[in-house]
């Protein structure tokens, strides 16, 4: 009998159905099951990255990152490791095929639904396929569960009156879990000393500037906030290199404007090759940050 019944894609911040197996099983539990699956969709946006909702004989598994979420109904005797390997293939198989714009604009339900067939092989690849590589990869998702388990609760606490969530379990409003990155490289080690030796630069003569300011004369504050904004900037610069986040492009064009013009309005404090240094260590931390990229999708945990 198969352990994983039901999947589909959802986008997180609607609960709009992006596409779905086609299995339907006409038993009560199962419809039942699939009515609360759509309730819980819609509140995904409230709940932390991964979660479960369990039933009497069929549990509803759900794992969100970004705009897109993977929801699964399976029966108790399913692992949850296999559930959230299962749901992580499926969220790389579809992030793969379709752009956040498309994803985006969708505007009606099932608009991805040559997709369909590929969460069928999905399924059946985990249903019946055992392989090593699988087990290995069921063992890296239990030590996941494990340092972080997902939310848990009853299907009835899926249910929504008058707005508001059932039951006793509370909503949480945790962030999804961080994304794997590439492994940071020797030059991306160079450019975050280079920077955090920037922005110590940076603190101390802002720092400097501030306390003679406050003695001498009020017009330097320009000055002191060019230390000090490029300061933060090269923090956050760092911040972006070692951990995932969403609209990182447009994040790494700020900070470098922030980085270029704070140096150049220093033009006079700081000589060329000093304002040169500053803007080369920026352009590549920039560089570095932009080319890290999430893992690809391990195939041993794929089809």
């Amino acid at each position: 009998m198969s352990m994983i019944l039901f999947a589909c894609v959802v986008r997180v911040r609607d609960g709009l159905p992006l596409s779905a197996s086609t299995d339907f099983y006409h038993t009560q539990d199962f419809v039942e099951c699939r009515r609360r699956l759509k309730t819980l969709a819609l509140r995904l946006a409230q709940y932390p990255g991964r979660g479960s909702a369990e039933g009497r004989d069929l549990n509803i598994h759900f794992s969100s990152s970004g705009d897109v979420a993977c929801m699964a109904i399976c029966s108790r005797q399913c692992p949850a490791a296999m559930a959230f390997c299962f749901l992580e293939t499926l969220w790389w198989e579809f992030t793969a095929s379709y752009d956040t714009t498309c994803i985006g604009l969708a505007s009606r339900p099932y608009a991805f639904l040559e997709f369909d067939s590929i969460i069928q092989k999905v399924k059946w690849h985990f249903n019946y396929v055992k392989s090593s590589q699988m087990e290995s990869s069921l063992e890296k998702i239990q030590e996941e569960l494990e340092f972080q388990p997902p939310a848990v609760l009853m299907l009835e606490d899926t249910d929504v009156a008058n707005g508001m969530m059932n039951g006793h379990t509370q909503v949480h409003l945790e962030p999804a879990p961080n994304f794997r990155m590439e492994p940071v490289t020797a030059l991306g080690i160079l450019s975050l000393i280079l920077n955090i030796m920037c922005a110590a630069l940076n603190l101390i003569r802002g720092i400097h500037l501030a306390e003679h300011s406050l003695q001498v004369a009020r017009e330097e504050i320009g000055n002191i906030l060019a230390f000090l904004i490029p300061f933060v900037a090269c923090i956050f610069q760092c911040y972006l290199y070692l951990f995932y986040s969403p609209a990182r492009t447009v994040k790494v064009m700020l900070m470098l404007l922030f980085i270029c013009l704070g140096n150049m309005y220093l033009h006079g404090l700081r000589n060329l090759w000093q304002i040169l240094f500053h803007i080369g260590v920026a352009f590549l931390s920039s560089h570095q940050i932009l080319t890290r990229q999430l893992q690809e999708k391990q195939s041993d945990c794929g089809v």
